[in-house]
C-alpha cells in the first residue's frame, strides 16, 4: 500500500494531515517539519532528572516513564513529531538475550552469537513480550493528539553487529568474518532478526505509531556490493512486512553516502541522510519517488547562533527542489548540546519555510 492511500483499514487519524506526514507523502506542507534523532534524551535536564537511578533498559519498560520522556522534547522544542523512547536492543532483551546497556559503553551481550547453535537463542518475538510498548504508545497517542509518533527499530545488520561482536565495535571484524566466511549462517541470522524487527515495528504501528524508522546505524561500514548481497534482503523483508499498514517507513544509516542508491531500493518511503552528502546530491543518488530526511551536522549546534542559521540555510537551500523534506540532524543530538539551541533551530526552520 502507498503511504498516499491513508491508514490501512482505518479512517485517517488526527495526525494524517500533519506537516510531518504530509512531507513523508511528498505533499505540499505549511512549513518544513522538524524532529531530531535522540531528541528525547541526555541533552535535556528534565530527562536526566526522571531517569536518575533507573537503568536504561528498565526505563524503556516503564510505560509512564516512556511517555514522559517521549513528550519532553515535544513540549520544549515544538518539534513536528515525537520519537518513541526505547532502544534498538529492547526486542532482543524481550526474547531472552542476556544483554545490558552499560553507561559510557552501550549494549553488551553476555554470550555473543558466533555459531549456528547460537541461533536457537533467537526465538520469535510476540506482542506479549513487549506489552509495555503497546501500553506506552496508547498513553502517548492520547497525549500527543495531532502530533505524530514515530516508532522505530534497529535494522538486522546493526542488531547482528551487536550480537556477533558482543558489544559496540569500530571494525566489526567478527560480524564481517561471519558474513564473508559463513554466508549461509549470516543470512539465516539476518533473516531471523528481520522477523523479530518486523514484529517490533508491527506492535508499534498497531498500538498507534504514525510512522516508523529503521535505524541501520552501522551499515556505513559496508562496501556497496556487500550491502546489496548480504544486508539489503533482510532490510527489505522488514519494510515489506509492514508495507500493508500504509504508514510512512523511514530508513537511516550513518556514513551511508555510498549506499544511498541501494538504500533507496530497500522499500522505505523516506531516506535519512547524514551530514556528509548534500541533500540535492543525496536526491540524485536515492532516485525519484522518495522523500529525504536530514541533514544538519549535529556539531554545528555548538557554534554561534549565526553559524547555526547559516548552515541551516545551506541544508534548506539544498532541499529546495526535493519532492518531500523533513528537517533533521545528520545523526543524533549529542548529549552536551544546549537544549535552547535546538528550540531556536526548530523556530528558525519553521519561520524560514512558512508559507
Amino acid at each position: 500500500m502507498s503511504v498516499n492511500e491513508g491508514p490501512a483499514g482505518r479512517q485517517p487519524t488526527a495526525t494524517y494531515d500533519s506537516a510531518f506526514l504530509k512531507a513523508c507523502r511528498r505533499e505540499p506542507v505549511p512549513h518544513t517539519p522538524v524532529w531530531f534523532m535522540r531528541q528525547a534524551g541526555r541533552s535535556l535536564p528534565e530527562y536526566r532528572k526522571v531517569r536518575e537511578g533507573i537503568p536504561m533498559l528498565e526505563s524503556c519498560m516503564r510505560p509512564e516513564l516512556v511517555t514522559e520522556i517521549t513528550l519532553q522534547p515535544v513540549r520544549r522544542h515544538n518539534v513536528d513529531a515525537a520519537i518513541f523512547f526505547s532502544d534498538i536492543v529492547v526486542p532482543l532483551k524481550a526474547i531472552g538475550i542476556d544483554l545490558d546497556i552499560k553507561p559510557g559503553v552501550g549494549p553488551v551481550v553476555e554470550q555473543p552469537v558466533r555459531t549456528r547453535a547460537d541461533l536457537a537463542r533467537l526465538r520469535e518475538l510476540t506482542p506479549e513480550d513487549v506489552s509495555y510498548v503497546t501500553e506506552a504508545i496508547g498513553l502517548l497517542t492520547r497525549e500527543l493528539g495531532a502530533t505524530p509518533l514515530i516508532g522505530f527499530a534497529g535494522a538486522p545488520f546493526t542488531l547482528a553487529s551487536y550480537l556477533v561482536e558482543g558489544g559496540p565495535s569500530r571494525t566489526y571484524e567478527n560480524a564481517k568474518a561471519m558474513m564473508y566466511g559463513d554466508p549461509e549462517l549470516w543470512a539465516d541470522l539476518l533473516d531471523r532478526l528481520a522477523g523479530i524487527t518486523a514484529m517490533f515495528l508491527k506492535v508499534q504501528i498497531e498500538a498507534g505509531a504514525s510512522a516508523v524508522q529503521l535505524f541501520d546505524s552501522w551499515a556505513g561500514a559496508l562496501a556497496p556490493s556487500d550491502y546489496r548481497r548480504s544486508v539489503l534482503p533482510a532490510s527489505a523483508k522488514v519494510f515489506d512486512a509492514v508495507a500493508g499498514y500504509g504508514v510512512p517507513r523511514i530508513h537511516f544509516g550513518v556514513g551511508t553516502g555510498e549506499l544511498l542508491t541501494l538504500m533507496g531500493e530497500v522499500g522505505a518511503d523516506v531516506v535519512g541522510v547524514d551530514w556528509r552528502v548534500p541533500l540535492d546530491e543525496a536526491a540524485r543518488r536515492v532516485g525519484p519517488g522518495k522523500a529525504l530526511q536530514g541533514n544538519l551536522d549535529p556539531t554545528v549546534l555548538f557554534a554561534t547562533r549565526e553559524a547555526v542559521e547559516t548552515k541551516t540555510r545551506e541544508v534548506l537551500d539544498a532541499a529546495a527542489g526535493l519532492e518531500g523534506h523533513i528537517f533533521n540532524l545528520g545523526h543524533g543530538v549529542m548529549p552536551s548540546t544546549d537544549p535552547d539551541a535546538l528550540t531556536r533551530l526548530v523556530d528558525h526552520v519553521h519561520t524560514r519555510t512558512a508559507g
